[in-house]
């Protein structure tokens, strides 16, 4: 049988996922996504989702159209989201960005090495010129200081460790986790992961890129 396709490896590691109402983006990547799309090349007849206004109205369809063959419905929330967040052609599709630290980087507030603490790396671009840094905290006390000019900020997602957008991120403070510098602003792409780990780890603020301050930043050096 076609579905037998999927190994009874990855079936019984998404089978849980399956049933929960949220994934994270990672869980998504690496479980999700590959299970829906294996499920759509060999159960489905060519399905549009640009044709759908949201994904409710996609899932409808999938059903009422009968659009797959012998759909089991632990398998349709994994094509759902396959379909939606991947095949749909207006889904943003974003060039991956990563924090490459040479060796020779030092943070400019600190002083320390940044390729010790590949975790923490976040970094500022000035057109082709970057700074790199040991946490976001140092990150953030060299920002306010040099504004002018700034073309990108990059920051690591904690839970991923993927290079995000700082300006975009959640951030949460005084977590017992810490960083190279002690007390650190830790950087999630989305509030839901933030929220978890404010929960997980007894933060104490939640707060977008634009809602830090200098006196937030040096507070945590106390």
């Amino acid at each position: 049988m076609l579905i037998s396709k999927i190994t009874v490896f990855l079936f019984l590691s998404t089978l849980t996922l399956l049933f929960a109402s949220d994934y994270s983006q990672a869980v998504k990547e690496k479980k999700i996504y590959p299970m829906g799309e294996k499920i759509y090349t060999q159960k489905c007849s060519q399905i549009d989702p640009n044709e759908y206004e949201n994904l409710s109205s996609l899932k409808d369809a999938i059903k009422t159209k009968e659009l797959c063959k012998n759909l089991k419905d632990k398998y349709f929330e994994a094509l759902s989201l396959y379909l939606w967040e991947v095949k749909r052609d207006n889904h943003l599709k974003v060039v991956e960005e990563k924090i490459v630290v040479a060796k020779d980087e030092k943070c400019p507030v600190c002083g320390m090495f940044v390729y010790k603490y590949p975790r923490w790396a976040s970094q500022i671009f000035y057109g082709e010129e970057h700074y790199s840094f040991d946490g976001v905290k140092d990150m953030m006390k060299y920002y306010f200081d040099n504004k002018s000019g700034i073309t990108k900020i990059l920051v690591r997602d904690y839970y991923s460790q993927k290079a995000i957008d700082a300006t975009k991120a959640f951030y949460v403070l005084g977590s017992d986790v810490y960083g190279p510098m002690g007390n650190e602003l830790i950087a999630f792409k989305n509030e839901k992961e933030a929220k978890t780990f404010y929960l997980d780890h007894r933060g104490v603020e939640i707060i977008n890129f634009d809602a830090i301050t200098v006196k937030k930043v040096y507070k945590l050096d106390e």
